[in-house]
């Protein structure tokens, strides 16, 4: 008889079987809209919609509707863009690496994690075509052939490079995305009662049979995508990095930022899917599948990727002292003293000092404290980037070219557009497609269930076999 450890907290509570697991997630996808997802949507949907309007005006009038000046030629539109990268970078992660490592742990929060990376990286993206100004020729950013004589890219250009990473990067997690789904569109194909659902769910899922064959290319596809996203993790934002890092300036011209980017972009895309899994968990009615087990582990995650940044902000320090460059020394004193302190002592309040709150097992085990300090790093991550960019062009060489920079309303419209855009594809997502992947979380039912289901455990349904010591969550 197969029995689950008793030194392991379970993944899946509340004794539940296949049939259980089937009808928990299927069931937000097959009835009707609650109140809570209906509210929601519309919010986020009267969001977008000023939010667009905000950036057709930038498009129709220029960016000069943006607070940016001759000294200050980067400000939030760049910000925006390296915070929605990073955001996207936890669900290739989650998706990826943690598959490689076989973390169970995984299976319950890998789908909405995937979701929100491609989401995230289309909200990267259309910064990029709003600081274009002329989006339609977003295409001259490709090394296309033409008949403009010389024009072509600058492939010594980190900006090109951002173009082949993060479209490599969409491209591959889009595609990882979705393959995974196609299990789960069979599932909710067999259950359709409409000719529209069981068409429309039957040409998404490819003629999924559940075969041997069928499970095994499966199998063998989800590795080799594994092993392809697991260097774009890495990559992705050690090259978008590159856009400060091979530059001159002083506060960027830098060789810890890839790593240190790496870091960041972990830890804030962690914190975003705390946030959106804890709001998903309550609306769905999810507690069994997402349990405090897996918001333990990711919060070990963050604490450990929020220390990494904080030693990454005492070296960048301790270089700038030890190469003595005047410059480098003034950039990062502006930066603790200067007109822009108090975006300084956010971030390192935010990003240094709340995560550390986590080495308390009851806090983080606990919901509220994890979606507070959760909001709290992604707030501290956005004003990371603001430091790094802002801070560094705002005092040039000549005292004459210093300048301040202020948001205009055109700036935080177009940031709020992010939101609209993002929650809306979202809420779209959560009530069309299986939030959490059914057939991964079957899978280890077995050896991670509180109560293993009646057909694989030769008990009763309900009849504990683990030590009931463990199954004792702590709010």
């Amino acid at each position: 008889m197969h029995v689950t450890s008793p030194v392991r907290t379970p993944l899946v509570t509340g004794g539940k079987t296949y049939a259980d697991v089937t009808e928990d997630i299927c069931k937000q996808v097959e009835g009707k809209p609650t109140r809570a997802w209906t509210i929601a949507f519309v919010i986020s949907f009267v969001v977008l919609i000023y939010g667009t309007c905000c950036v057709f005006w930038t498009w129709w009038e220029g960016l000069g509707v943006w607070g940016l000046n001759k000294t200050v030629g980067w400000a939030w539109d760049i910000t925006n863009f390296v915070w929605w990268v990073g955001i996207g970078h936890a669900g290739t992660l989650i998706s990826a690496i943690l598959l490689l490592f076989r973390m169970k742990y995984r299976t319950s929060i890998n789908r909405a994690a995937e979701a929100m990376t491609i989401f995230a990286v289309l909200c990267a993206a259309s910064f990029i075509l709003m600081h274009m100004g002329r989006p339609w020729l977003a295409y001259w950013a490709l090394p296309l052939p033409n008949t403009f004589g010389s024009l072509w890219v600058n492939f010594n250009s980190p900006l090109v490079w951002d173009v082949f990473a993060i479209s490599t990067y969409f491209t591959v997690s889009l595609v990882f995305w979705y393959m995974g789904l196609v299990p789960d569109l069979a599932t909710i194909r067999d259950r359709a009662t409409s000719k529209v659902s069981r068409y429309i769910y039957g040409a998404f899922s490819l003629g999924w049979n559940g075969g041997a064959k069928t499970w095994a290319r499966y199998e063998y596809i989800s590795l080799i995508l594994a092993g392809i996203s697991t260097p774009l993790v890495l990559s992705v934002h050690t090259i978008v990095s590159m856009d400060f890092a091979t530059s001159v300036i002083p506060g960027w011209h830098t060789t810890i930022f890839p790593p240190y980017f790496v870091a960041g972009a972990i830890f804030s895309g962690f914190a975003m899917v705390q946030n959106l899994m804890l709001i998903t968990r309550v609306v769905f009615k999810l507690e069994d599948y997402i349990t405090f087990e897996h918001i333990e582990s990711m919060n070990k995650i963050i604490l450990l990727t929020g220390s990494i940044v904080g030693v990454a902000y005492i070296t960048e320090f301790f270089i700038a002292w030890y190469s003595g460059v005047e410059y480098e020394r003034y950039a990062f004193l502006n930066r603790m003293m200067g007109p822009y302190w108090w975006a300084y002592w956010m971030m390192m309040s935010c990003n240094v000092i709340s995560p550390q709150l986590f080495w308390s097992r009851r806090i983080r085990r606990s919901i509220t404290w994890t979606f507070v300090l959760s909001v709290i790093v992604n707030i501290g991550m956005w004003f990371e980037r603001f430091v790094i960019i802002v801070t560094s062009l705002h005092r040039d060489y000549l005292p004459s070219s210093w300048a301040m920079f202020t948001p205009t309303m055109f700036d935080i419209g177009d940031y709020i557009f992010s939101f609209g855009f993002f929650f809306t594809l979202f809420l779209l997502f959560a009530k069309f497609l299986p939030v959490i992947n059914m057939f991964e979380v079957k899978a280890i039912i077995r050896s991670a269930s509180e109560r293993l289901p009646t057909s694989v455990s030769g008990v009763a349904k309900g009849e504990s076999v683990t030590n009931p010591t463990f199954n004792k969550n702590v709010e």
